[in-house]
């Protein structure tokens, strides 16, 4: 790879190292309790819920109704994504059994 600014060769590891340098807190894996994690689908699921409910007890509009809906949708959105997901290999392991 030629870069024009330095006018000299770059090998692919230091690009690789450069990008993963940007992306580190990104990627990076955390570790979570197993009972945390076990719950997370449903927490999201109750925090959609909960926010959707709130939303019919506002009367007016506020300017906050609509962020309780967005927020509503995309918590249960994600407490079903993450549940999907999870449940899918264990859905897939008795056939691949066959």
């Amino acid at each position: 790879m030629l870069d024009t600014a330095a006018r000299k060769a770059t090998g692919l590891t230091e690009t690789l190292h450069g990008t993963r340098r940007k992306n580190r807190l990104i990627s990076r894996k955390i570790w979570l309790p197993k009972l945390l994690y076990d719950s997370l689908p449903y927490f999201y699921l109750a925090s959609g819920l909960a926010a959707f409910f709130a939303t019919l007890y506002i009367t007016d509009w506020f300017w906050v109704l609509p962020h309780y809906l967005l927020f509503s949708i995309v918590c249960t959105h994600l407490g079903v994504i993450v549940y999907r997901r999870r449940h899918r290999s264990a859905r897939r392991q008795p056939e691949d059994a066959l």
